[in-house]
């Protein structure tokens, strides 16, 4: 299985998607983002449909949802492109599937998780004619994850271990990434619209949802849990028959290869706003199944200390370049592993993943 599917830029796996799409005798469609990306490059959600447009199963398969995560993720569609197999009972089972590469190009190309507008497009999914969640522990400590000064000061970091060793560290994780609606300028805000990266997503799921009546989704992510592993995390409603579905396709043996946030079972916080809830808004005529494939990296400490790092430099644009992007990159090597080894690891579960979906969706 090649390493060579991975790529160091945003621009290099854009190239290589493309190049795969095209291999396999695939169209591609771009939505263009307005801005441009670190090296000056074009940025864009590219979709590309395997499959006939009035198929009765669709498989989803997306990245970059989380920006930088998208090294791992984009990797892993390349693989598929050229996976002949999944192709072949994809095809002979009726199952389209639609690439999403790059749901947020910006953050790909620019080493953050965040959208351009600071926005973790996997908090953006609220109605926002409605008053928004509140997320109290965090306005508690929001002034400790993004001090004034970086490194925090000693002062900073006695408060947040006194803060955690009070209520332990799964507290201290689910305050900083529930998502959080009062923060502009904090972490994991999930804004006061819905932005570009939302729109755009809405978009694909209108053009490429809303005649088939099964729908499977799987959106690829890293930077939780143990390094090169992948957690199945279930992605859909609390509803007992869907979860259940969930784990006949991707669960193992006895199911329990997949987590919830419902639960308690994940390494996941419970969540808002989350992405997935657009595909039944969107194609309320689908059954929907969906799967988070969260790869861990580095320990939830190191990952959130990247963030918050990389969040009080984006506060001080007067900061030289150089001392910028050394921020970054703590961000890059925080959700992306780039070894060999890693990456072997990474694209063998997320082969197996799609194929069960191409399954379950065969059913």
């Amino acid at each position: 299985m090649s390493v060579g599917h991975f790529s160091q830029t945003y621009a290099e796996a854009r190239a290589k998607f493309l190049a795969a799409a095209e291999a396999a005798g695939l169209d591609s469609h771009a939505h263009i983002h307005p801005l441009l990306g670190r090296d000056g490059e074009t940025l864009a959600l590219d979709v590309v449909r395997d499959g006939p447009a009035d198929a009765q199963a669709v498989l989803l398969i997306s990245s970059a949802c989380h920006g930088v995560e998208g090294y791992c993720g984009s990797g892993i569609q390349i693989a598929l492109l050229g996976d002949a197999a999944l192709r072949r009972a994809a095809h002979a089972n009726g199952v389209a599937v639609v690439y999403l590469h790059a749901l947020n190009p910006y953050g790909f190309s620019w080493w953050r998780r965040t959208t351009h507008e600071n926005v973790d497009l996997n908090r953006n999914f609220q109605d926002f004619s409605q008053p928004l969640p509140r997320n109290t522990a965090y306005d508690s400590i929001a002034h400790l994850l993004v001090p004034a000064e970086w490194p925090p000061t000693p002062a900073v970091q006695q408060a947040t271990q006194a803060w955690i060793a009070t209520h332990g560290l799964p507290a201290w994780q689910a305050a900083v990434s529930a998502g959080q609606y009062d923060h502009p300028e904090g972490l994991f805000f999930g804004g006061h619209n819905p932005t570009w990266s939302h729109q755009a997503v809405r978009q694909v799921l209108r053009e490429h949802g809303q005649r088939c009546a099964r729908m499977g989704w799987i959106d690829l992510h890293t930077g939780l849990g143990p390094s090169g592993v992948g957690e199945r995390i279930y992605a859909g409603r609390d509803d007992a028959a869907t979860i259940a579905r969930a784990r006949a396709w991707w669960g193992g043996p006895d199911g329990k290869a997949i987590t919830s946030i419902y639960d308690g079972s994940s390494t996941s916080a419970l969540l808002t706003g989350l992405m997935w809830e657009a595909a039944p808004q969107e194609c309320p005529q689908a059954e929907h199944t969906g799967l988070a494939l969260e790869y861990g990296t580095v320990p939830i400490t190191t990952v959130l200390d990247a963030l918050r790092g990389d969040q009080w430099a984006e506060n001080h644009p007067e900061l030289p370049a150089d001392q910028r992007d050394q921020y970054r990159r703590q961000v890059r090597d925080a959700f992306y592993t780039d070894t060999n080894a890693w990456k072997q690891q990474v694209l063998v579960q997320g082969i197996e993943a799609a194929h069960q979906a191409v399954v379950g969706l065969a059913g």
